[in-house]
């Protein structure tokens, strides 16, 4: 057994871990990090970078149909074979090497194996060849663990052995035929890919699409999809999954309708990685999300933190905001926390603040990287009118901004913003159409900067661009009174 003593231990080394890690350091702080599998973690190997990689040809190539004088030159389909390759090289044929060199270049030292909190600020990692090496931090132990697939409690799908996100994302072969339970970004997203290859696929869901986001931006995706062959069916729920005699998948609906398919992805939520962590020990709950004070300590029922505060829960495993740039926004937040805290000085909970997480309950960022594409940030007029706001909402058609007829003939697409009528600002914006990811955080700007809506009249957006659709917003609410 190898023991060794660190300021700060990270349980895990995804994105997330790799950023409390760099900030402790630039802290600091000597810090070495964990990881069972692949330093890079979900999203470099099986999450949001093959799964853009996936969906960027087809997106591309629908886009250029969309354009007079390139239409006209394409001469074939898809490169499916190609996209898988180019895919492949975008994860580094899951192989972590560039990973850990830039955590030796970061001063940040690693310890592969399975790590389990055995007292307190001491994790006990076994590797896989059985070696045991236990570390002890001074400071803090941060656990970045992420989350997994939840498979819901359906008769013969956990048996039938279904595809979940990782197997969707790192495929070989595409099948023929796919079906997918559920209709949120995950399952949309793999609508979209394996549509845009060829395969026959069926989206499954309980309710609307993208049912957390401004309706439009649902029926828009949903028509899309239609348009791409999905066979989309709403409002349904499987009651049973079984396998086939040729090996496929046979779901038995709550409608009388049966769907069959070579393969089978369930994309019906996450649950957090956080039940063989030892979390027992310190009168957590085993396998549970980690609730969190903005610094990211985590906390007991009676709403304290773990005595002593050196616990730390950054990312899925708090269940704030499942998302890697939410996460590494924690990440940076919870590590210059720890390095404040350790150096003795006050770390401030107030809203904003250097140490803390805020925009998590504010303004949090999302694209979803369908056809057209779904971005947002802030509060939808659901949530705003929920939450006690008085509000108007302003909706403008993408397509009638000179910028849009620029980018593709016939554009579809549609903004949306929220105005919190007693302040003047802005709570939330979101926008559905070809290319308006990169609108997005120019509205994140607004939001977090609360810029009141008569000094945004005075942004001018450039002409043509699909920018330009911000200014039309603002002339649909009308100039604010002097």
């Amino acid at each position: 057994m190898i023991s060794t003593e660190y300021d700060v231990i990270v349980i895990g080394a995804g994105a997330v871990g790799e950023n409390v890690a760099d900030r402790a350091v630039q802290g600091g702080l000597r810090t070495v990090i964990v990881e069972a599998e692949l330093v890079g973690g979900e999203c470099s190997y099986w999450a949001c970078m093959p799964s853009k990689a996936l969906l960027r040809s087809g997106a591309l190539l629908r886009a250029a149909e969309r354009v007079g004088g390139v239409r006209e030159a394409i001469t074939g389909p898809l490169d499916v074979e190609a996209v898988l390759t180019r895919r492949d090289g975008m994860t580094s044929n899951w192989k972590d090497d560039g990973q850990v060199a830039w955590l030796n270049g970061a001063g940040i030292d690693l310890v592969r194996g399975h790590g389990v909190l055995t007292a307190p600020r001491e994790v006990t990692v076994t590797a896989d060849d059985g070696t045991v090496t236990v570390l002890t931090a001074t400071q803090a132990v941060a656990v970045c663990t992420g989350s997994a697939a939840l498979l819901p409690d359906i008769p013969g799908l956990r048996e039938s052995r279904p595809w979940t996100s990782r197997d969707a994302t790192s495929v070989q072969r595409v099948p023929l035929s796919l079906a997918i339970l559920g209709g949120g970004v995950v399952g949309v997203e793999m609508a979209t890919a394996y549509a845009g290859f060829g395969t026959d696929v069926h989206l499954i869901a309980r309710g609307a699409l993208l049912g957390g986001s401004e309706p439009f931006a649902g029926e828009l995706v949903n028509d899309s999809l239609r348009a791409l062959g999905v066979t989309v069916h709403l409002d349904v729920s499987p009651t049973a999954v079984e396998r086939t005699e040729g090996n496929g998948f046979r779901l038995r609906l709550d409608d009388g309708t049966i769907v069959e398919s070579d393969e089978l992805l369930v994309a019906t939520g996450r649950i957090p990685h956080t039940g063989d962590l030892g979390l027992e020990r310190f009168g957590l709950e085993g396998g549970a999300w980690l609730p969190v004070d903005d610094s990211l300590r985590v906390l007991r029922d009676n709403g304290e933190p773990v005595e002593g505060g050196w616990l730390y829960a950054v990312g899925d495993v708090n269940h704030r905001a499942l998302l890697t740039h939410q996460g590494k926004y924690q990440a940076r937040a919870a590590g210059d926390a720890i390095a404040a805290r350790a150096d003795g000085r006050e770390v401030s909970l107030a809203p904003w603040g250097a140490f803390v997480a805020t925009a998590d309950h504010r303004a949090v960022p999302q694209v979803t990287f369908t056809d057209p594409e779904v971005a947002s940030v802030g509060l939808t007029a659901a949530a705003a009118e929920k939450a006690g706001h008085r509000i108007r909402v302003v909706d403008y058609a993408i397509g009638q901004v000179a910028g849009a007829s620029v980018t593709a003939d016939n554009y579809t697409g549609q903004a949306r913003m929220v105005v919190d009528e007693d302040r003047g600002v802005l709570l939330g914006v979101t926008f559905v159409g070809q290319d308006v990811a990169e609108l997005l955080h120019s509205a994140t700007v607004a939001i977090v900067g609360e810029v009141p809506i008569a000094r945004l009249w005075h942004a001018v957006p450039s002409y043509p661009t699909i920018s330009e659709v911000w200014l039309r917003l603002l002339e649909t609410y009308g100039r604010p009174k002097e």
